[in-house]
């Protein structure tokens, strides 16, 4: 199939069948992509990073790890990384992200906004966006005293994550608007299902 493009700061929804693979490619490099996935008969099952965290028994999700649901129902499949460093931690960016880091730049209604307007049509209000996985995203924790930082994505252009459906989705997926995620910079996001 072909390339989607998901413009720089912006983002999209779209079905996925269970069993089709969805792969995210950082085109240009250190550009993170949020991305949810609810279940597509019942939009109450949503992603959840405390029940993937829980039962990988680790943060740092890779190649063979599940992404599952908040009903413990297995939603993803990760089947292929070519980056090993991505954050199940951290919610989407929003208005109120850039009030708090950024405020002396523009707000950007960020990776929540462009998520609750791409996922309206399918019955999601705002309320109900969990916390993403963040493709690419690269926040280290100091085994000591737990503090995180967000640095520049290790991605770099042409690496790609790909997962598989393990049951009928509605998908959320951004090319994030956050100034430090990105390393500074916006590029777009591509992906392609198969």
């Amino acid at each position: 199939m072909n390339m989607m493009v998901i413009p720089e700061r912006s983002g999209t929804a779209f079905r996925l069948s269970a069993g089709k693979m969805l792969t995210v490619v950082d085109p240009k490099g250190e550009q993170v992509a949020d991305l949810l996935a609810f279940n597509a008969d019942d939009m109450d099952e949503a992603i959840s990073s405390g029940r993937t965290l829980d039962y990988a028994e680790t943060i740092r999700l890779t190649t063979g790890h599940r992404l599952y649901s908040n009903r413990s129902n297995a939603m993803l499949e990760i089947v292929e990384d070519t980056v090993g460093m991505h954050d199940f931690l951290l919610t989407p960016c929003s208005v109120d992200t850039f009030h708090h880091f950024y405020p002396g730049q523009p707000p950007h209604r960020g990776c929540f906004g462009n998520l609750a307007e791409a996922l309206a049509p399918y019955g999601i209000e705002p309320d109900r966006i969990p916390v993403a996985f963040n493709c690419f995203m690269n926040v280290p924790i100091d085994g000591e005293t737990g503090k995180l930082r967000v640095l520049p994505p290790i991605s770099k252009a042409g690496d790609h994550i790909t997962l598989r459906a393990e049951m009928d989705l509605v998908i959320g997926l951004t090319a994030c608007s956050a100034p430090d995620s990105n390393g500074g910079s916006f590029k777009p996001i591509h992906y392609r299902i198969e």
